[in-house]
């Protein structure tokens, strides 16, 4: 029997720790009932990490009728290559598109530069002969004698997954879904997907690669679905189960199974989502979001309230490889290998390194006292008296100080220093990488940092937030209260989304283009209402988005510009045309007095399932006082040694001011506040820190 109760929770698993947010509706009051956890990721068997932070936060499973959840498991089996055999199916001639790629190459000076390998060797990408054009007319047809041979050499060749990707299959897939029908009657076991399924959007390489990353993980994706699905029933859960996506919206676990390329940058898209709303509520729609974790820190630019969500998207591009892209939504984020677990090493020529290899959860770093030898950030907070030893892991573990003075003294004896200045030396390290970051996504993107707030979340956010945002010269900086499970707040502020996609170029100077346009964006609008209608979700939910990709005709770049509500092409073309010249102008600083032609649209359906709303905090009139729970010297880098004063986050109410020296210890996360800021603990709980000039 379902449960009565309006429970709802969201759980993120990350490479270091699984969180939770609890969130209830009180039957007799109608309060809110909020309640957050932590466990440790238990890799393999993910689903039992969850299992443990629910019973960590006495949450009876079988209560609960909403759960969304956000994983790592995708993007993991992808850098660690622990996907499943692929085979490609592609068009006649085009069977080398993986490797001969793009001419980007990175490590520009190097003869030596090999580019990346590509997941499909060559004896198992096999070509069918038929063609379509670039507008979607069959040029030569369809040949599918040579299939049953193609099938039965995959099935030799222990094959577990095919991926189907034929030329323009973008503009018309008749081909591709010819051939994915004739792959199934074929062998019905195999995991099968054909790039139209994924996008509906041009480029060769793109395509094709997008599809065999999605082969290549769609068993094991499916597998761990499956197994998060019986671990939760076998538990009595009874619910309904949604899958977070990478583009800020959630999933139906049937739809996250059949393309789960999507879910590849799963948790990390709700934190910002989370941050945006956050942002609205507070009056600071320009923010700049950072979640640092246990393994990674990233960064996204919020503007106007609205996250950017882009496809071109790439994994594991770095100074020396291109990588591999991935056409699918992304919250346009930048990531680095620099979190609290991060390990401090010395390099080839004898510099002082930080990341991105990461200590993890086990054995964690050296403080855990779990056979941690390597010194992490975390260590080195807690040497410097950031994090209280007393309370390391909001007082769950004994921080083994012993281990943390034996990971740090290899560093020190190296370079004839002592262990607190090593350090200062790995935060300071850490913290550079962080502003390099998000200068990528402001600075680099012709944003002024000074224009927007830093709201900060994570594990380690809180820590390293007031000094990165001293060096960018942010207004202020935001740590939302329950910043460490921050991302999973996020996942219940969202709404379930699906992006359609179609590219179509439209000359806008022609005559006939203007109701060309209108027909195709009312097309694809079409498409994202049918797709709801068949779950059964009531059109009135459905909210549609249209985005047109504009360029100047015959340019190479391409920017999106939003259809406000009610626009139609025939009636406000001069003033999409206008917002375009604007927004181009702003990204490559010049524009055009040239003709415009539409590439492709972009729509975004959206229907809300129901959301955690944040309430105002109560106020009882106590003093500050009552917070503060003692002193003690912190080391703040730059910014010197100083008697701090420690506030307890769980005794801080709405309206209560104070400033720093201070550091606010909460359950889960540090509060780090320099000398001469000024903090202010707003009406939802957050600590809000206006930063000395």
């Amino acid at each position: 029997m379902k449960s009565e109760k309006n429970i709802r929770v969201a759980t993120d698993v990350g490479g270091t720790f699984t969180d939770l947010v609890f969130f209830e509706i009180d039957q007799q009051t109608g309060k809110q009932i909020v309640r957050s956890a932590k466990s440790d990721t238990t890799p393999p068997n993910f689903e039992n990490g969850i299992l443990n932070v629910l019973n960590k936060a006495d949450v009876r499973i079988e209560d609960v009728n909403f759960m969304v959840h956000g994983t790592t498991v995708v993007i993991n089996a992808l850098t660690e290559r622990k996907g499943v055999r692929t085979g490609l199916i592609t068009t006649e001639g085009f069977r080398d598109v993986l490797e001969i790629a793009r001419a980007n190459r990175p490590d520009f000076f190097n003869l030596r530069s090999k580019k990346p390998e590509a997941f499909v060797p060559r004896h198992l990408r096999k070509e069918v002969r038929g063609r379509m054009t670039f507008d979607g007319q069959e040029r030569v047809p369809l040949d599918l004698s040579g299939l049953p041979e193609i099938v039965d050499g995959f099935k030799n060749e222990a094959v577990e997954a095919i991926a189907i990707c034929l030329m323009h299959g973008y503009a018309n897939p008749a081909h591709e879904m010819v051939v994915l029908a004739a792959v199934r009657e074929l062998w019905p076991e195999v995991s099968v997907v054909a790039s139209h399924q994924i996008t509906r959007e041009w480029r060769e390489y793109e395509r094709s690669n997008t599809a065999v990353l999605s082969a290549y993980i769609q068993p094991i994706a499916s597998r761990y679905l499956n197994k998060l699905e019986s671990g939760l029933m076998s538990a009595n859960f009874k619910g309904q189960l949604y899958v977070m996506q990478s583009n800020g919206g959630v999933d139906t676990v049937s739809h996250a199974r059949e393309i789960p390329i999507t879910m590849v940058e799963s948790g990390p898209a709700s934190g910002f989502l989370g941050a945006a709303k956050l942002g609205q509520l507070i009056g600071e729609p320009n923010v700049l979001a950072l979640d640092i974790g246990g393994t990674t820190a990233k960064c996204s630019l919020i503007e106007n309230g609205q996250v950017t969500i882009k496809t071109d998207y790439w994994i594991e591009r770095n100074r020396i490889s291109a990588g591999y892209p991935i056409m699918v939504p992304v919250v346009d984020l930048v990531e680095i290998g620099n979190g609290g677990g991060s390990i401090a090493w010395i390099d080839d020529f004898n510099k002082l390194r930080v990341g991105p290899h990461s200590a993890g959860a086990s054995p964690g770093p050296a403080a855990y006292g779990r056979g941690g030898v390597n010194a992490t950030t975390t260590d080195a907070n807690l040497v410097l008296g950031r994090i209280n030893k007393d309370y390391f892991c909001g007082g769950e573990i004994v921080a083994d100080i012993a281990a943390v003075e034996r990971a740090l003294d290899p560093l020190a004896a190296s370079f004839g220093m002592s262990r607190e200045e090593v350090a200062r030396g790995i935060i300071r390290i850490a913290d550079d990488s962080m502003v390099n970051a998000l200068k990528l996504v402001s600075l680099n993107r012709g944003y002024d940092p000074r224009d927007f707030t830093l709201i900060a979340f994570g594990g380690g956010g809180a820590m390293h937030a007031v000094s990165l945002g001293q060096e960018l010269g942010v207004k202020k900086v935001v740590i939302p209260r329950g910043a460490s499970v921050f991302s999973a707040w996020g996942m219940l502020m969202s709404d379930l989304r699906r992006d359609f996609f179609l590219t179509q170029i439209v000359e806008m100077s022609r005559n006939e283009a203007i109701p060309k346009a209108q027909e195709l964006a009312d097309e694809l609008t079409a498409a994202a209402r049918a797709q709801f209608a068949t779950e059964n979700i009531a059109p009135e939910l459905v909210q549609l988005t249209v985005n047109c990709r504009l360029r100047y005709q015959n340019q190479e770049h391409a920017v999106d510009i939003a259809l406000e509500k009610g626009e139609r092409f025939a009636e406000h073309w001069a003033a999409i045309a206008d917002r375009f010249h604007a927004t181009y102008e702003r990204q490559y600083t010049y524009r055009l007095n040239a003709p415009l032609e539409i590439v492709g649209f972009h729509v975004v359906a959206t229907a809300e399932i129901g959301k955690l709303d944040l309430v105002e905090l109560p106020v009882t009139g106590s003093s500050i006082s009552a917070a503060i729970k003692g002193n003690r010297m912190v080391d703040y880098a730059l910014a010197g040694i100083h008697d701090a004063t420690i506030y307890d986050s769980t005794r801080l109410e709405p309206g209560m001011t104070f400033d720093g020296p201070a550091i606010i210890e909460d359950p889960g996360t540090t509060i780090v506040i320099n000398p001469s800021n000024r903090v202010e603990i707003d009406r939802f709980g957050n600590t809000q820190i206006y930063l000395s000039k």
